[in-house]
């Protein structure tokens, strides 16, 4: 039998750090706000002698000078300082409901740039104070990269000029760079449309971890092995390469040739083989119809125009309807004309990743696990199931880490030192509702748990 009062100390000890880090982190952000302050202030100093009269063309000098000055005093390059002058400027004047967020410790310096970053394009006072609110519910529950796609598809439903356009100047940009590293290395740097660019990487991902499974599962880690093999080739014994490796040479196999290298000695990856990418895009039906104007998006990613959208969603072999709450927009339901895993469906729909609080892994590399365990009389429904990714999915059965599933969707996860974490469906923080017009249930009550 477990000695409880043995684990006490412990428990507590571990309790003590986690406020003790909760703690700087909230000086730490509180100090970041008041560094933009400051920094703003100095701007205003600047503004001032601007006005003064002067020579034409030489009237950023002033700025130039703050620039210098500070950048000798903290020994950083001028040019860096003047670029922070500028971000302290958009921050407390066009933003300063994150910065106040920023100061009371309720966001990080990361979720603040996330925000700014996605909101600059809204030059609409109101529209922009709306974005804020709703961006910062999120922010003050979610880490900075489950927050990066809900703010991005916020901020598209809010941009003056419709999405369609935006992105038609924007393929005009496309190309492909090498930029020489040293070591007798490059970088090979291709900007392309968003589904393009997942579509790639995913096909990559799907090569190497057929590869990895050829080999039985050695090295199979991010991390993985010392590298020893460079082709497709190698016998598996050899064969170490960690997975980004694995990735790369199949990349530069299709490029070059047209096709991966045939096999993998015992036969993993036949030449012939229809190994094709995984693009899930989300399309409103009123937008589908042409009756509507909400953007659609690259699932967990990032808004893309409805030509596209519409182009990916015609070539499908078919669509999943997804059934959402008119106000808090959970799934309810996901069917199709032609059934198969119906609940698998509506799992995938709902959670797009692991749901351990601000874990990003894709549903397609996770495991479905019954919130109450099935030989606890868990049953298999949508409201007892959930993405976990291996790691977490052994945290949850072999640590002190406990979770709950309420009818919502929402896991409410406790801490071994009893803190509550709840992690939300990733559907729910950008639905739009009359209440929330841009998107994000507000959660009046304010967020549990650490800030950040």
């Amino acid at each position: 039998m477990t000695n409880t009062a043995a684990l006490r100390p412990a428990t507590f000890g571990v309790e003590a750090v986690v406020e003790e880090l909760v703690e700087i982190r909230r000086g730490m952000a509180a100090l970041q706000a008041r560094e933009a302050a400051v920094l703003a202030r100095a701007v205003e100093v600047v503004r001032a002698q601007d006005d003064a009269p002067g020579p034409s063309g030489v009237r950023d000098v002033p700025l130039r000078s703050m620039a210098a000055q500070l950048g000798v005093a903290l020994r950083v390059s001028d040019r860096t300082v003047q670029r922070q002058l500028s971000d302290a400027v958009v921050l407390t004047e066009r933003f300063p409901a994150t910065w106040a967020a920023l100061a009371a410790g309720e966001v990080s310096g990361a979720h603040v740039r996330v925000i700014v970053e996605a909101g600059l394009p809204i030059d609409d006072h109101d529209a922009r104070a709306a974005f804020e609110e709703a961006a910062l519910q999120v922010a003050r529950r979610e880490t900075p990269g489950r927050l990066r796609p809900a703010v991005r598809v916020l901020a598209a439903r809010l941009h003056p000029v419709p999405l369609a356009e935006r992105h038609a100047v924007a393929a005009k940009g496309r190309g492909v760079w090498v930029r020489d590293l040293d070591d007798g290395m490059a970088e090979l740097i291709a900007t392309l449309p968003a589904h393009l660019a997942h579509g790639i990487r995913d096909r990559l991902d799907r090569y190497a971890r057929r590869v990895i499974d050829a080999r039985g599962g050695a090295g199979s880690g991010e991390a993985g092995a010392a590298t020893v093999g460079t082709t497709l080739l190698d016998e598996p014994a050899s064969d170490l390469r960690r997975i980004d490796e694995i990735r790369a040479d199949v990349f530069a196999d299709l490029l070059l040739t047209g096709h991966a290298t045939p096999e993998v000695s015992n036969g993993s990856i036949p030449e012939g083989e229809a190994i094709v990418a995984h693009v899930q895009v989300t399309v409103p039906v009123l937008t589908a119809v042409g009756a509507g104007d909400a953007p659609t998006e690259l699932t967990g990613r990032a808004p893309i125009d409805t030509a596209t959208a519409l182009r990916l969603a015609g070539t499908t072999s078919g669509w999943d309807r997804v059934l959402t709450h008119p106000v808090t927009g959970t799934v309810l339901a996901v069917d199709r004309y032609r059934p198969s895993d119906q609940l698998k469906r509506a799992l995938r729909v709902r959670d797009e990743h692991c749901r351990f609080p601000g874990c990003r892994i894709p549903v397609r590399r996770c495991d479905i696990d019954h919130t109450r365990a099935r030989e606890h009389d868990g049953p298999t429904e949508l409201g007892n199931l959930a993405h976990l990714c291996r790691r977490h999915h052994t945290l949850k059965h072999h640590s002190a880490w406990r979770v709950r599933q309420t009818p919502d969707g929402v896991l409410h996860w406790t801490s071994p030192t009893g803190r509550h974490y709840p992690d939300r469906p990733a559907r729910t923080l950008t639905f739009i509702t009359d209440d929330a017009p841009i998107g994000i249930p507000i959660d009046r009550d304010g967020p549990s748990g650490a800030p950040f």
